[in-house]
């Protein structure tokens, strides 16, 4: 059997300090041990006609990988899953796996207020920021979806001692409420510290904090 690191692949992802997406596609890639070759491409009107080329959809993270183009995050999980299954992306427990699948499809297809009240933005640290009221319905879904799943699963990550697709979708999310200082619950806070001291976490952090100011906020985008 091929090992993910004996595999040369390609990840086309944007900025690290503002693109959540491109975080996500990143950490599924690490979940799979798939070393990648980061491409990093702005999406401006500069380089909208090369990004047009690499994703129909114009979105990044796009994984090229053993001749297949993968785009979408989710599209991303499933198809590492499938490549790498010793790699443990998803639960063993099928009841689990079904509800990790769960969990992650509700992240990437909803919370848009959530999405533009905090834009993920890896640089700044607000001690007290007005959250608009409309994204409060979204805060508190997702307390009560890592509540359930720490207290069922038993933490740290949400399906136990060992990270999944959950938590690559889920990061950004920790990001955002470390950034502008969302008051959350015992167990919620201490997940964002799960994810915060997670090694590829510091990694992307440490590199997003090397990427030059002048970088647009690309989030409502991306």
């Amino acid at each position: 059997m091929t090992q993910a690191s004996e595999i040369r692949a390609t990840l086309t992802i944007s900025s690290k300090t503002y693109s959540a997406w491109s975080l996500r596609g990143w950490l599924l890639c690490r979940l799979a041990g798939l070393d990648v070759v980061e491409k990093t491409v702005v999406n401006d009107a500069a380089n909208r006609a090369e990004l047009l080329l690499l994703s129909p959809s114009v979105l990044v993270p796009r994984l090229t990988c053993k001749g297949a183009s993968v785009w979408d995050t989710l599209a991303i999980a499933e198809f590492l899953n499938e490549q790498f299954p010793y790699a443990g992306m998803l639960p063993a427990d099928p009841i689990a796996r079904a509800h990790c699948r769960s969990i992650s499809g509700e992240i990437h297809s909803g919370f848009t207020n959530l999405r533009s009240a905090l834009p993920m933005n890896l640089k700044v640290r607000h001690e007290k920021f007005p959250v608009f009221s409309g994204a409060r319905p979204d805060i508190e879904r997702i307390e009560a979806i890592w509540i359930d799943c720490l207290q069922t699963f038993g933490g740290p990550f949400l399906f136990g001692a060992q990270p999944t697709v959950a938590d690559a979708m889920y990061a950004p999310v920790t990001t955002r409420f470390v950034t502008y200082a969302v008051a959350l619950p015992p167990e919620c806070s201490a997940y964002c510290r799960t994810i915060a001291e997670w090694a590829p976490m510091r990694e992307w952090v440490e590199a997003a904090k090397a990427e030059p100011e002048e970088m647009e906020e690309l989030d409502v985008e991306f």
